[in-house]
């Protein structure tokens, strides 16, 4: 059972000890979510919107006008912005309390399952939002939801500042808003239209998914549901202001989405959400995508039924959906082997080996405004770029795959073995030997033997660790 450790969490410590019960464990994590073990630095969203607010309005309203004729100077100019408002630092550092997280925390299940829901409700790689927004909007709404219901998780992310601004919803007006009527409008000889991203996204990757079988106009209604959620517009803090709703914005009278209608006001979106949220395609998307991130790339309907259930008795509540997928991962932890992602892979290879990593909050708090971040503070970010998997710079909203044959790519699988021997590095100078590599293979493998004969066709430590965190065994939880 020693690999169902790996396959709900990071795997045993070199100074933990392997528990007793594995499933018992396992349970006792997700209750509750404590306070972030990071004893560091920490930024609030608001915080570091305002430092994105710095950035946008001196980059658009000030040096491209005053260099606008001077390339050089203007790329000089705004590199100094950058590291003023710390744009190449704080995504470093989001990395580092994510890490740190799932290393040092006593809440390592816990910890996987906020990574499983970040990428859930992705933020992609979008106007400087990694760098300001994706790791403060993921430790402040997907986080301390993850014991809450998943109608409230599904609210607070649609209503966020970080998803509002990503799907572009403050660009959706209704064709009978009030707006839509006003001179202004006019005068752009174009019609006030609705942006149908946030809804499309509401529908297929939030909630029900295709299989519900919403249409077209499903999405029109949605959306028009939806006007009026935006950010607070004004010329100092430009696209940065916080969410409200504009009922200026808003699209009036009823409106019908999966076949119930809906009154017409702010309160709409609350009342589609929890219908949205309760639609037995709802349940069966969500213990699909939970059991395809857990267990295997193809959930049998058997597999998913105790989770859907759960999700059903406890109307939604996570804690339960939770233990419902942890139990479900044990019983089947034998039958499947999971291929992990870059991203977990790597923090295994540190958690398993004891690594010095993640950067210590002594070294991140050493960081300040206006100086250009070491390369220690930056290789987070670099890191994650290398191996093929930044958590928080996906291309698409639908996030990264969670099908191991996206991972199973021989450059991304040569990417292992360069960064397998690289992270040798960062070992303890005391664990630079046979006996270290012994303990940590009998705390993290069932068959420890057979493991360790084929380490020690290498005598380098450096090899041996190339081989152990290449080892089909490891690659797969």
């Amino acid at each position: 059972m020693k690999s169902f450790f790996r396959k709900v969490a990071f795997g045993i410590g070199l100074n933990e000890e392997v528990p007793s019960d594995p499933l018992s464990w396992a349970l006792n994590q997700v209750s509750d979510v404590p306070k972030l073990s990071w004893t560091g630095r920490l930024n609030s969203e608001k915080e570091l919107r305002l430092l994105y607010r710095e950035w946008v309005y001196n980059d658009r309203k000030v040096i491209r006008k005053k260099y606008k004729d001077n390339k050089t100077l203007y790329k000089t100019h705004r590199d100094l912005l950058r590291h003023k408002t710390g744009q190449k630092f704080w995504e470093s550092l989001e990395i580092t309390v994510r890490h740190n997280e799932a290393i040092n925390s006593q809440s390592p299940v816990l910890a996987k399952l906020w990574m499983f829901w970040g990428n859930f409700f992705t933020i992609s790689d979008k106007d400087f939002l990694p760098q300001y927004s994706t790791g403060p909007y993921q430790r402040e709404i997907i986080r301390p939801n993850l014991n809450q219901t998943f109608e409230k998780m599904v609210y607070e992310v649609t209503t966020s500042w970080a998803m509002i601004h990503h799907l572009d919803n403050s660009e959706s007006a209704g064709p009978k808003s009030v707006t839509a009527f006003q001179d202004w409008i006019k005068k752009k000889k174009e019609p006030a239209t609705i942006n149908e991203n946030h809804a499309r996204e509401l529908l297929e990757l939030h909630t029900v998914s295709p299989e519900a079988g919403y249409t077209q106009e499903d999405i029109i209604q949605l959306a028009y549901i939806m006007t009026g959620w935006q950010r607070r517009w004004s010329k100092k803090h430009l696209e940065t202001g916080d969410i409200w709703f504009n009922s200026e914005y808003h699209q009036p009278g009823k409106k019908k989405v999966l076949g119930k209608e809906y009154k017409k006001g702010k309160k709409a979106l609350a009342a589609v959400i929890k219908d949205l949220v309760n639609h037995p395609n709802c349940r069966d998307f969500v213990a699909e995508r939970l059991c395809r991130y857990l267990i295997t790339d193809e959930p049998t309907k058997e597999m998913k039924q105790p989770i859907i259930d759960a999700f059903k008795k406890s109307d939604g509540h996570l804690t339960e959906i939770h233990k419902a997928a942890i139990k479900v991962a044990f019983d089947n932890n034998d039958k499947y082997k999971k291929f992990q992602n870059p991203e977990n892979w790597f923090v295994q290879v540190a958690k398993i080996s004891d690594l010095q990593w993640p950067p210590s909050p002594t070294l991140m708090d050493l960081y300040e405004l206006g100086n250009k971040p070491t390369r220690s503070q930056r290789y987070p970010e670099w890191l994650l770029k290398r191996i093929g998997h930044h958590p928080y710079k996906a291309k698409q909203p639908n996030g990264w795959s969670d099908i191991s044959n996206d991972w199973l790519s021989p450059e991304l699988l040569i990417r292992r073995l360069v960064y397998a021997k690289e992270s040798y590095l960062f070992n303890k100078p005391e664990n630079n030997n046979n006996d270290f590599y012994n303990k940590i293979v009998q705390k993290n493998f069932d068959n420890p033997e057979k493991i360790m004969k084929y380490l020690n066709k290498k005598n380098n430590p450096s090899d041996k660790q190339v081989l152990l965190f290449n080892h089909p065994e490891f690659l797969k939880a």
